[in-house]
């Protein structure tokens, strides 16, 4: 069994053996999302050259480092990078490839392309041209009238023109493509990419629980360049070598992805920015046709390679298309999506053009993953919202009626390796230098990417303001702040130059330098040295998934290394951190200058007591919720929902077996059998029809079950208990489950046990009442329907059905928000929306009929029943199965059949496609004895 990784880029790319290229333009680096630890040599450039800029290798000898605005030539030249310093701290007992250093920890930030140019790599050129101007969008075809038709055209209009040029800078660049292909290439180990999942994935193989994985993605530099040949050389040698599947793609469809898709567009919205502003590229959205395309290509490579028994992990919102593709073409598989960044509410999702179709991608999979519950809510309020489905609490049900999981399983570090690293003698060295340069001083530590995400204009005017309003600090503290550099964005780069030169030169003294404020990636020791020197860390992320670099301040703070052990931690409650560290962190709103100011003080004047209570609870966090078990939860989650799928796989539901059910039914002593209505027993109306009568061959079935003493039989339905006693007063002796099971009548009986709180019913009901008349006041056809223990809103009759299907889906998500808390929810079925309590079904019914039947059994000793029959035909009838099944494996009934009607995706162990009246034919049979 293997388990197939899918990350956009491998954790290996290829070196060549080339001369370095004399000259070469910059241009800005792709987003490098999330922080942490790096294996990685220190970046010697402060703005390295990116992947993708055309005609660009990635190559040649770094240059120096520019000054940093704003800090001494002093304070930076400590912290300047150590260009030939050694980058694999190996860990004992590591087997790798051949070539390969041994395993280190891979930084979590360098999302970027372009580090390759920092290490005096040489990797091919690119020839990536940026997708055309939107104006194609307005070529126009005469008379069409199918505007969908007519973006497809322009899409591919736009695709055409990109390859257009690369196909005449390739015959311009033939003879380089040569040269590459005749030099001898290493396979490196590479820090771009996710290096939180990669380090993940290495720990759980240390750990022995991760033997069999492959990774799929690409090379993390341009290919175009290559010949084919090479390019299956290096494929074949990746996955014989390194268990990597090498995925290629054009370099214009990776450039159309990452810098144009995913970093203009898909980025900004899941960390709530939505690219409206003047500069933005947003309106670009041809680039999304690139976005498909390497989705398909990940999803071609693996079917290719997939064997039934193979499971397959998907990660992150590069790659949120795959499940969907690869669900179309494996629809047995197991497959998994993780998204390692947030996810926004649903006003900000429903924003982006291609909405509807990276949902469903998203819904490919057994089961999706996300790091914080807030995140997960949103998903799932999302896909209610825009999809129009029914979203439980664990996950979403489709219209096929495939059940999606939703899961929470937040990301760790390992604990071991990052102890293991910082006991290395450069990083005690580091210990020394920096503790010697600013001896008598407090030192607080950031580290971030400078982009508008992480926050760190706010957090020096945050800072600013802390030393303007505690002036007693003021020489004493000083903040180092390192912003690896990022050229996309100059108005942010300027803003913060100005704050940090105007901190300084409002708070420095000859003797001292409140920030140092450093525009360039450190080297891995020297950061280890400061999470291990530092008296507290600052993180003011303003959206971010998981910040791991706050972990791993936890784990240096132990006192091990240096005399500041149990350092605060101040944490942007913003961050999916702030979730699993609660208020043991310092949480803090960025946006809140005054609060961050304040609790900069609070941190540096915290007493030692406290400290390390704080410390100690977020170091058991950090253990416990480690990358292993991060590895091994999901997994486990997974594993039992692909199962769950695979039960209710209709293509595995077998056809009822009329002598065996016989069989069964006929060496029975005591049944129970419990029937839906509607759709079962009778054929499907209106629900806010009151059919007076039951057909009476319905009826007669009926009443020939009950003359059998050995059977105790109950018929379930969503109507109210009154319709119920209408329909079947021809029935003496029936046990009935009124309002999907909010109501049950047993057998003989004349009283209805109540499964609601009817106080807590009608305190909801007032206010969804409310909320339902502004739609139905909108969608025109729609009503309101009243019940004991629910409300509907049935847009059945609705002239607009689109326009009410969309109103259906807005309302569904002002309920759920609105009745969060009272455990009420809104469920979409057959063109109306079903209010009612989440624990109110028909299984919570036949769970009380089960106790109902033991207890007297108890009083009378009437034995209870060994035989089970349930049938229905939709979705609320499912828990019922699921009842039946559990009294089966807790070996409470002997023999349980469940039934369904039609081809479906269910848990029922057999089905029927003849409807009604096969039902009828059935239950004819049984009673007859034919």
């Amino acid at each position: 069994m293997t388990i197939f990784v899918a990350s956009l880029f491998l954790p290996y790319t290829v070196n060549f053996d080339a001369p370095a290229t004399s000259s070469r333009s910059q241009s800005p680096e792709l987003v490098r999302p999330q922080s942490a630890v790096s294996q990685a040599p220190s970046l010697n450039d402060s703005q390295p050259v990116s992947l993708f800029t055309p005609g660009i290798g990635i190559s040649g000898t770094p240059g120096p480092i520019p000054l940093t605005p704003g800090s001494t030539t002093d304070h930076e030249k400590i912290f300047r990078p150590q260009i030939e310093r050694n980058f694999s701290l190996t860990l004992p007992g590591i087997k790798n490839g051949p070539g390969i250093p041994l395993r280190s920890i891979s930084r979590h930030d360098l999302h970027s392309p372009g580090w390759g140019k920092s290490f005096g790599w040489n990797q091919p050129p690119s020839r990536a041209k940026s997708p055309p101007p939107s104006s194609i969008l307005k070529h126009a075809v005469a008379g069409s009238k199918d505007l969908k038709e007519l973006k497809e055209k322009a899409q591919q209009i736009a695709y055409n023109t990109a390859n257009k040029h690369h196909r005449r800078q390739r015959t311009r660049t033939a003879s380089h493509e040569r040269r590459f292909s005749n030099y001898e290439y290493a396979v490196e180990r590479a820090p771009l990419g996710n290096g939180g999942l990669y380090n993940a994935i290495d720990a759980a193989a240390d750990a022995g629980i991760c033997d069999e994985k492959t990774w799929v993605g690409t090379l993390g530099c341009p290919v175009d360049a290559l010949e084919d040949h090479l390019k299956e050389n290096i494929a074949e040698k990746l996955e014989n070598d390194y268990d990597c599947l090498t995925v290629y793609a054009s370099d214009s469809d990776l450039n159309g992805l990452y810098e144009h898709y995913c970093k203009t567009i898909l980025w900004p919205v899941v960390h709530y920015q939505i690219p409206d502003h003047p500069k933005s590229k947003a309106y670009e959205d041809h680039s999304w046709i690139f976005y498909v395309k390497v989705n398909e290509a990940f999803a071609d490579r693996i079917v290719k390679n997939w064997k039934k028994g193979d499971k397959i992990w998907v990660h992150d919102y590069h790659l949120m298309l795959l499940p969907g593709l690869l669900r179309q073409k494996l629809p047995e598989a197991e497959i998994g999506f993780f998204l390692h960044t947030a996810f926004p509410s649903s006003e900000i999702f429903r924003c982006l053009a291609v909405r509807t179709e990276l949902l469903q991608g998203m819904l490919g999979a057994n089961m999706v993953g996300f790091q914080t519950d807030e995140y997960g809510h949103h998903f799932l309020q999302t896909c209610s919202r825009l999809l129009n489905v029914e979203a439980t609490k664990h996950g979403v049900i489709l219209e096929d009626g495939r059940f999606v999981h939703v899961a929470t399983c937040p990301i760790g570090i390992d604990p071991k390796a990052i102890d293991h690293h910082r006991q290395a003698d450069e990083v005690k060295e580091w210990v020394q230098i920096i503790t010697e340069k600013y001896r008598g001083k407090r030192i607080i530590v950031a580290r971030d990417k400078l982009d508008t995400v992480r926050g760190v204009r706010q957090k020096m005017l945050s800072y600013e303001l802390f030393l303007n309003k505690y002036p007693e600090y003021k020489e004493k503290v000083v903040l180092i702040q390192i912003a690896t550099s990022s050229a996309e964005d100059p108005d942010l780069s300027a803003t913060v130059a100005d704050i940090v030169t105007r901190v300084n030169s409002t708070h420095s003294t000859l003797a001292h330098q409140p920030l140092v404020f450093l525009k360039q990636d450190i080297d891995f020791a020297q950061y280890m040295a400061l999470l291990i020197v530092a008296e507290c860390l600052m993180i003011t992320s303003l959206r971010e998934g998981m910040n791991l670099t706050s972990h791993e301040w936890v784990v240096c703070q132990d006192g091990k290394l240096s005399e500041n052990k149990y350092g605060p931690l101040i944490l942007s409650e913003f961050t999916g951190s702030a979730t699993i560290f609660g208020q043991n962190a310092l949480l803090v709103n960025p946006w809140h200058y005054s609060m961050c100011a304040d609790a900069i003080k609070q941190a540096l004047d915290m007493p030692t007591a406290e400290r390390q209570r704080r410390w100690k609870k977020m170091y058991d966090v950090v253990i416990e919720q480690s990358a292993v078990r991060w590895y091994e939860q999901y997994l486990k989650d997974l594993e039992h929902a692909w199962k769950e799928h695979a039960v209710r796989d209709s293509t595995a539901v077998p056809r009822l077996s009329i002598s065996s059910t016989k069989s069964k039914y006929q060496k029975a002593n005591r049944r129970l059998i419990i029937l839906d209505y509607e759709g079962t027993l009778a054929s499907w109306g209106s629900p806010t029809d009151i059919i007076l009568t039951t057909p009476k061959r319905s009826i007669d079935v009926l009443n020939d079950l009950i003359d059998d003493k050995k059977n105790v039989v109950y018929v379930m339905s969503a109507r109210m208990p009154e319709e119920m006693e209408r329909l079947f007063s021809q029935v003496s002796g029936i046990g009935l489950i009124a309002e999907n099971g909010a109501f049950v009548r047993d057998p003989n009986s004349d009283e209805w046990q109540e499964l609601i709180d009817p106080e807590h019913v009608a305190s909801w009901k007032t206010g969804v009442r409310s909320i339902l008349q502004y739609y139905v006041e909108r969608v025109e056809g729609s009503r309101i329907e009243v019940r004991h223990s629910s409300v509907i809103f049935d847009y059945s009759d609705a002239e607009d059905r689109a326009g009410a299907f969309k109103s259906a889906g807005e309302c569904a998500n002002h309920i759920n928000d609105a009745c969060r808390g009272q455990n009420v929810n809104a469920i979409p079925i057959d063109d109306t929306l079903f209010i009612s309590e989440l624990d109110i079904n028909k299984g919570a019914a036949a769970q009380l009929i089960t106790e109902n039947l033991e207890n007297l059994t108890q009083k009378k000793g009437v034995p209870l029943p060994d035989f089970l029959m349930v049938i229905g035909d939709s979705r609320e009838d499912e828990y019922v199965f699921n009842w039946a099944h559990k009294l089966e494996k807790a070996g409470k009934i002997r023999d349980v059949i469940t039934v369904t009607l039609g081809a479906r995706s269910t848990e029922a162990s057999a089905t029927l496609t003849q409807g009604v009246t096969g039902v009828l034919s059935i239950l004819e049979r049984l009673t007859r004895g034919t």
